[in-house]
């Protein structure tokens, strides 16, 4: 095996380089990078490495950094003393979070984890993104509510009134069964990040729509749809790009 250690700490290198050797012996090599410009040098310079031991904090910032810069397949195990940054950790490579101090059956239980994963059988190209995706699904909290800042004070909004949402420059239009208009200071892009995939569409490159509150969808042209919201009197339609995922997301 050839592993890359991510450690700015050297007793924690040594440490783990002790507990590796007592679980492989000489059966792997490693590069020990204590920085992220180390680190995403060493991942440029080597495409070969089988595995990631990382720390979070780093001497010049951190991991995450790393794998923001570097395209890289290789499957990861975290070990640090910061349990605050268990899901970002799974949003990358992460196939194990160890928390400092570690002991020896810690590394021993994540090795055996990889070569479960990873064997000459078991190994899948697609299997870092399905953990990822199992993991942030069962993590992610869409939003609930809308906090809408006026003059006079806050409203808060039920996501689930909002009928459709509409691009309105940087900022946002939300509006409701009843026809009210609010002003988000959010774009439309970021704003749809929040909402829950199995109630909400962006229908087109300006507009998001409620499932909830669809009274009528009908044809129109060049394959598009048109589509009719509660308390709206004019319809939205979807963009030629977007109706066959629309159809496909209501099952039509």
């Amino acid at each position: 095996m050839n592993i890359l250690i991510l450690e700015d700490e050297i007793p924690a290198y040594k440490k783990l380089n002790h507990c590796l050797t007592q679980c492989l012996g000489t059966g792997f090599s490693h590069t020990l990078a204590r920085s992220v410009e180390e680190g995403i040098n060493a991942l440029n310079a080597c495409d070969s490495f089988d595995l990631i031991f990382s720390d979070i904090k780093l001497l010049d910032g951190t991991a995450f950094e790393i794998f923001d810069s570097v395209n890289s397949a290789v499957p990861i195990i975290f070990c640090t003393a910061y349990d605050e940054h268990l899901l970002q950790a799974f949003k990358t490579n992460g196939i194990e979070y160890i928390l400092k101090p570690f002991s020896q059956s810690h590394i021993e239980n994540a090795l055996t984890k990889y070569k479960t994963l990873f064997s000459a059988k078991a190994i899948d190209k697609n299997i870092l993104d399905d953990l990822r995706v199992l993991f942030t699904e069962k993590q992610k909290k869409y939003k609930r509510k809308f906090v809408i800042k006026k003059q006079n004070g806050i409203l808060l909004i039920e996501t689930n009134e909002i009928a459709y949402i509409e691009a309105f420059g940087e900022l946002s239009k939300l509006i409701d069964t009843g026809g009210n208009v609010y002003i988000k200071s959010t774009n439309i892009g970021k704003l749809t990040t929040d909402l829950d995939p199995d109630q909400f569409f962006r229908v087109n490159r300006s507009q998001v729509i409620n499932i909830d509150h669809v009274i009528k969808i009908a044809p129109h042209t060049k394959n598009r749809l048109s589509i009719l919201m509660k308390g709206q009197k004019s319809t939205i339609l979807t963009s030629s790009s977007t109706t066959k995922d629309f159809r496909k997301w209501l099952g039509i």
